[in-house]
């Protein structure tokens, strides 16, 4: 099982879009603190559809809080500040997959403490800033699940 682990979080739709995602993954989803939204927001609840009752999702007070309460043995973070390709890690069950608010992205320090290899980048062409944030946990979870051979999953 993976973490999507959402570091304070803006935008409904993208969350409810995750929820929906981790249901179907089977992954663990965590949102920290605070989040730009109530989790009873309409737009959060259409766009998770009824998958809210199949996915976990955890509330942690801050990122410190998270890593003291699930102590994950990686924490890999997604930005468009990392050098390393999503691509070209293996991943391993257990691993918290660490992405940012839609419209700042993950802290600096944040990024500083962890090592380089773990900051985690998606190719795209230049000139563009980022994907949308529901679409890049999408790209990384599903290459993270897929080298565990879709464990759990029906192909």
């Amino acid at each position: 099982m993976f973490h999507v682990v959402l570091h304070q979080p803006e935008i409904p739709p993208n969350t409810g879009n995750i929820i929906r995602l981790c249901a179907n993954v089977g992954a663990q989803l965590h949102l920290i603190h605070p989040l730009g939204f109530d989790l009873e927001d309409s737009k959060l609840r259409r766009a998770g559809l009824d998958y809210h009752e199949f996915t976990s999702v955890q509330q942690h007070a801050s990122f410190e809080d998270f890593c003291d309460t699930v102590r994950p043995p990686r924490i890999l973070a997604c930005s468009t500040r990392g050098k390393q390709g999503y691509a070209d890690v293996l991943f391993q069950s257990g691993d918290a997959l660490l992405f940012g608010p839609e419209t700042r992205g993950l802290p600096q320090a944040l990024l500083d403490a962890l090592p380089p290899e773990h900051l985690l980048r998606i190719p795209m062409r230049p000139g563009n800033r980022s994907l949308n944030l529901s679409n890049a946990v999408a790209v990384i979870l599903y290459e993270a699940w897929r080298q565990q051979g879709f464990a759990g999953g029906v192909i």
